[in-house]
């Protein structure tokens, strides 16, 4: 017999899972301009039962282009967690078969039933300029030849109200090299520039709004000594101690991030990670040969690259600004700089640009809070797990990030092995604390550790064992040169809409309401109280969605 449920976008259904287990959603509401993501978890009862089925989904009660539906494909997760350093807000810890990849539907648009095994089909459903304001009922069905053999209805309530724009910062680092790579075309090629377009364009519709903008080759995740691929968007021409620069490509990337969508041009490191010991990967031609002309060879401080990069910028931003662009930009001297040991050196190295940077927003991620108590980082980028000593002093503009070292004490993550509750919960102390921009390492990230060697993601999500599956990319490289949406994508994006909704309900009765509504659902909101539960996430926003109805005018 054939069993199906509505169930939210949080929940994950593993092959193995029980449908029982489940907790059935049944009404949520949502703004005029929000897109709403639900599943249909269906599973066939009977494990004698044939194989393979293949059924067809019926959907009344929308109309037409306001519903989208993709499957829930499960992806290989070789190293769910680090082992020993995690806490028990996680799914499962063990490696197997985790649900994560959206796709289109396979068989011309039909839906594959295996039995004995629960699978899930997702639906993504766009409301604007379509649905009035009230009640709307969803039903799916699902139906093998003109036999209904499962139906389920949603009650969707569309509050009369939209969502504000989304005024903070984020990015989720966004590599071209692995593009390039992964398809195997020149860089910035029209191919590549092709393919570009697509991923930036799914970064946008999912409130990516900040791209990491490769002026020179991101000094990123990269062994000492070594190189990645040259993704260089400015061209250098050295004529004896003069600089001349070529932006056209820079032109180029600015004009595609105006067409999709992103607002904020995220500049390049412009010293290596962990440390800021050492000058990029610079290319440039010299006498007529292009070459290499700094790299791990070159002191960060030495005057040459000082020199160099001091006419850089100064040209980069008289460029810009003469665009119109300049104000755009968020800069990086850094990542992640740790300890007493990084902290003259990286006030050296700032030293050198700082003057040329008056002004304009620098950031840099770290969880050392002497970078900010000395003045050393104006806006700081702290870790989910060591932001409280930052939110104590009161600093303003905060941002915050996590990669793959947050994985213990309960703060968010987006590891596939998490529950999507804890994906999603981040929203809330974003909303809290004034959170004013987030940070996530890999959006794309097809490599292993130091990007010594290169990764398939539909068949390793671990990076060759360098970090829990999920932590080092957020898309998959779909074979057309666009991006499949992960789960953990979309899950993340609504944590940035529940925002959103907080902070229109926040606009309309007072923050401290809206927080103290908030808390009477789930307790006290801290980054480190992520929640487990779907129910809780909806029950929080269900809340939030009835200030906003009650205080509109």
């Amino acid at each position: 017999m054939l069993t199906c449920k509505i169930v939210s976008s949080m929940e994950k259904c593993f092959l193995d899972g029980d449908i029982v287990a489940l907790h059935a959603l049944s009404r949520v509401s949502i703004l005029k301009n929000e897109r709403l993501s639900i599943q249909l978890a269906y599973t066939e009862t009977e494990k004698t039962a044939a194989s393979l089925r293949l059924l067809t989904l019926r959907t009344s009660g929308l109309p037409e282009g306001a519903l989208r539906v993709r499957r829930v494909e499960s992806v290989p997760v070789a190293m769910p967690v680090y082992q020993g350093v995690h806490d028990d807000n996680y799914l499962r810890t063990t490696p197997g078969l985790y649900p994560d990849l959206l796709m289109p539907l396979p068989y011309q648009e039909s839906v594959m039933v295996s039995g004995g095994q629960l699978h899930a089909l997702w639906l993504d459903i766009d409301p604007r300029g379509m649905l009035t304001a009230g009640d709307h009922t969803l039903t799916l069905s699902l139906v093998e030849g003109e036999q209904v053999l499962c139906e389920r209805s949603l009650r969707i309530h569309i509050v009369d109200a939209e969502l504000p724009e989304n005024e903070m910062y984020v990015t989720q680092w966004f590599h071209c090299d692995s593009l390039a790579h992964y398809y195997r075309v020149e860089t910035f090629s029209e191919q590549h520039w092709a393919i570009v377009e697509q991923f930036a364009r799914t970064a946008a519709e999912n409130g990516i709004n900040t791209l990491l903008t490769p002026i020179l080759t991101p000094p990123l995740d990269t062994r000492i000594g070594g190189e990645r691929l040259t993704t260089q968007l400015i061209g250098v021409t050295r004529n004896g101690d003069d600089y001349a620069f070529d932006f056209s490509l820079l032109d180029r990337w600015v004009d595609m991030c105006d067409r999709v969508g992103i607002r904020y041009l995220e500049i390049s490191h412009l010293f290596t990670q962990w440390g800021a010991a050492y000058a990029p990967k610079v290319m440039a031609t010299v006498d007529g040969q292009y070459r290499r002309i700094f790299g791990w060879d070159t002191p960060a401080t030495g005057e040459a690259y000082a020199t160099f990069l001091r006419a850089l910028i100064s040209a980069m931003l008289a460029h810009l600004r003469a665009r119109g662009d300049d104000r755009r930009c968020v800069f990086h001297i850094s990542d992640e700089p740790t300890g007493a040991e990084h902290l003259a050196q990286y006030k050296a190295v700032k030293a050198i640009v700082s003057d040329l940077l008056e002004g304009y927003l620098t950031v840099d991620a770290l969880s050392n809070f002497d970078f900010y108590e000395q003045g050393i980082v104006e806006h700081p980028v702290a870790a989910n797990d060591h932001i409280a000593p930052f939110l104590k002093a009161g600093v303003k503009g905060l941002w915050t990030y996590y990669c793959c070292g947050q994985g213990s004490g309960n703060v968010s993550n987006r590891f596939i092995a998490m529950p999507g509750a804890r994906t999603r919960s981040i929203g809330m102390p974003m909303f809290k604390y004034d959170i004013a921009g987030f940070l996530q390492w890999g959006y794309n990230f097809y490599s292993n550790r130091l990007t010594t060697d290169l990764v398939d993601p539909y068949h390793d999500t671990c990076g060759d064992y360098g970090f829990p599956g999920g932590d080092s990319f957020s898309v998959y490289p779909a074979p057309d040169g666009t991006a499949y949406e992960s789960m953990r994508l979309l899950q993340f994006r609504d944590a940035l809409t529940d925002r959103r909704a907080m902070t229109l309900a926040a606009a309309l009765c007072g923050k401290e309401t809206v927080i103290a509504e908030m808390e009477r659902v789930v307790g006290e909101i801290h980054f480190d109280t992520s929640l487990r539960a779907a129910e809780d996430v909806h029950a929080v926003r269900e809340a939030v969605n009835a200030l906003i109805e009650r205080h509109l005018g």
